[in-house]
């Protein structure tokens, strides 16, 4: 009988708690939005499942010598997953529509406003009982608002790591939700006739200019801004890999066989931070509002944004491609063509729209290494 009983305080049924089944079936949704639903499947299936793995009780997976323990201290804790994340996407990136058209590097710039707004709101929360965040915390949650998930993880791991879990996932499905959230704010900022705006045909950009455009970027930020340099660096290592024309298999490498790698142990890490003693609480809750606070905001500060050079500039912009300033590349881009295609089936902004993209890239960046360099 004793060793019944031993083996039955064993058994998840005798140690399953009710916080815990809550998470399980939250890593069971995030599965179905990413299987189902198809909402950023890459990320949000090993999110979901790492989800469930942290909540098995006696399970270990989150323990000193357990499998998420490790990923989530070598890769994350320290910053290299996501700086490797970086590497990839700068692989996968064409700085063409932003060297043809560099005004739209202001779209990219004016859509980090949600990033600042909502640092702000953050600590006023605080007034509202049950809220305590600190600065370092509140510059975590308004990072969501650039829409960049490495650069979420990579400035949440250095400030506030307990709120990983929340603000990973808050950003991905947010980036994921791009197609819903986005075209009401981009509407409801614009007439009909502005959405109808014809863009300039961009001009060819050629190879050298490709070639130095990530080297006067990286130079930009070591003599500007340093704390950005690791995120902006490896960037532009990729994109030289991508550009330069004579490192093919590593160009691929990167794109192919090592983000994916990379983006199967992030998710995984990210979803070890789910476990219910960490998730389940009203901060949580306050980190979602916000979040989606925050990108509504970038949006809108793109558009309007747009609209304002306007009227001053001679070749007029197309208001749709502010909204593709916060980043979440290609998808804000893609949103941006669709929206305008509503009005003019034979208006293709997808080109357009990559550059206010990109820029949101360097742009969230940037704005992660102003935080880390004041809070740090």
């Amino acid at each position: 009988m004793d060793g019944l009983l031993i083996l039955w305080q064993d058994t998840g049924l005798a140690n399953f708690q009710w916080q815990q089944l809550v998470m399980i079936a939250v890593g069971c949704l995030l599965l179905y939005l990413a299987i189902v639903r198809q909402f950023e499947p890459l990320l949000l299936l090993p999110i979901g499942f790492g989800a469930i793995l942290a909540n098995i009780p006696n399970g270990g997976f989150n323990e000193p010598g357990g499998l998420l323990y490790y990923i989530y201290e070598v890769g994350i804790a320290s910053g290299v997953f996501p700086l490797l994340i970086f590497l990839g996407v700068g692989a996968l990136t064409d700085f063409g529509a932003l060297i043809a058209n560099p005004k739209t590097l202001l779209l990219g710039a004016a859509a980090q406003f949600g990033i600042f707004a909502t640092l702000l709101g953050a600590v006023a929360l605080n007034e509202l009982p049950g809220f305590a965040f600190t600065l370092k915390e509140a510059a975590s949650i308004a990072i969501i608002g650039g829409a960049d998930g490495p650069t979420a993880i990579f400035l949440t791991s250095r400030l506030a790591p307990d709120l990983l879990g929340a603000i990973a996932v808050a950003a991905y499905s947010y980036m994921a939700l791009v197609p819903i959230i986005q075209p009401p704010i981009m509407r409801a900022l614009t007439n009909v006739e502005e959405r109808k705006i014809r863009m300039v045909q961009l001009r060819v950009v050629s190879k050298r200019e490709k070639i130095l455009f990530p080297m006067l970027v990286l130079g930009l930020c070591v003599l500007f801004l340093p704390a950005a340099s690791p995120l902006i660096g490896m960037f532009c290592l990729g994109n030289l890999f991508r550009e330069s024309g004579v490192v093919e298999r590593l160009s691929h490498t990167v794109q192919n066989e090592l983000i994916n790698i990379v983006t199967i142990f992030l998710g995984l890490g990210v979803g070890s931070k789910l476990s219910a003693d960490k998730f389940l609480n009203l901060q949580t809750l306050g980190i979602l509002v916000l979040g989606a606070l925050a990108f509504a905001m970038g949006t809108a500060a793109g558009v309007l944004m747009a609209k304002l050079m306007n009227c001053v500039c001679q070749d007029k912009i197309n208001p749709l491609i502010g909204s593709a300033g916060v980043s979440a590349v290609p998808m804000a881009a893609r949103v941006s063509n669709k929206v305008g295609q509503e009005v003019d089936p034979h208006n293709f902004l997808l080109m357009h729209a990559m550059g206010p993209n990109v820029a949101g890239v360097l742009g969230s960046a940037v704005a992660a290494g102003v935080l880390l360099a004041l809070l740090k």
